[in-house]
């Protein structure tokens, strides 16, 4: 005889964000920070071949962490989502808002109707005329959708970098200078983990780096390799 076990729903709810968030904090943290010209996005990631950061639009880009496969999907449904709709309508139509309103849609459709929630957390932001319109958004695994000013910090460590990272931004930082903030908090020991304390230097190769760069006429993306993220570490 089958025997049937009761789980109330706010248990059931409770174990879906506890394993969500386990898959999640296995990853490393992602730093999105604005600056003068425009967004700059900072992850560890040795892998050339496996993209943490991309472009959705012409001046949206996209930023995750936690599992690989499970970020690409929503990546790709976010470039369909953008070329419809600026097919559609105009180029214009297509902004950083609705894009986090349809990634709200699919990560609470998925927490409240699946088995297994996504272990993902994402970052959508879109490049403005200036600092000051500049859209930041970030995503949970449930849907919950919070706009950031200024940065966003995510990953298992993204309270802790948080901290650091709020202490030291302000408005008007230079490219240099963000991506220096950004290589710094990623590199903090954990003081759970490190007993020295000293913080790591992450070489450029171990880092993948991308900017949107306001000053460009409508491609806004820009990624940044080795070479060019050494020569803006050391300014």
């Amino acid at each position: 005889m089958t025997q049937a076990y009761y789980v109330s729903p706010e248990q059931l709810m409770k174990d879906r964000a506890d394993f969500a968030r386990k898959g999640i904090a296995r990853g490393r943290s992602v730093v999105a920070l604005g600056y003068v010209g425009g967004i700059a996005f900072v992850t560890e990631n040795p892998s050339r071949a496996l993209h943490k950061i991309s472009e959705i639009y012409d001046r949206i880009a996209f930023a995750a962490v936690g599992k690989y496969n499970e970020f690409e999907n929503l990546r790709v449904a976010g470039i369909r989502y953008a070329d419809l709709r600026g097919y559609s309508y105009d180029r214009t139509d297509v902004n950083a808002r609705g894009l986090a309103n349809a990634y709200a849609q699919s990560l609470g459709a998925v927490f409240t109707t699946e088995s297994k929630p996504l272990e993902v957390e994402i970052a959508v932001a879109e490049v403005g005329a200036d600092q000051d319109t500049d859209q930041i958004y970030r995503l949970s695994y449930d849907g919950s959708v919070s706009d950031e000013h200024g940065f966003v910090v995510m990953g298992g460590a993204a309270d802790r970098l948080g901290r650091i990272v709020a202490e030291q931004w302000r408005t008007g930082l230079e490219l240099s200078e963000v991506m220096r903030l950004a290589v710094s908090a990623l590199g903090s020991p954990d003081a759970e983990v490190e007993e020295d304390g000293k913080r790591r230097r992450i070489p450029a190769t171990g880092l993948e780096a991308a900017i949107l760069d306001r000053t460009r006429p409508r491609r806004a993306f820009r990624r940044l390799d080795a070479s060019a993220l050494e020569s803006l570490l050391n300014e």
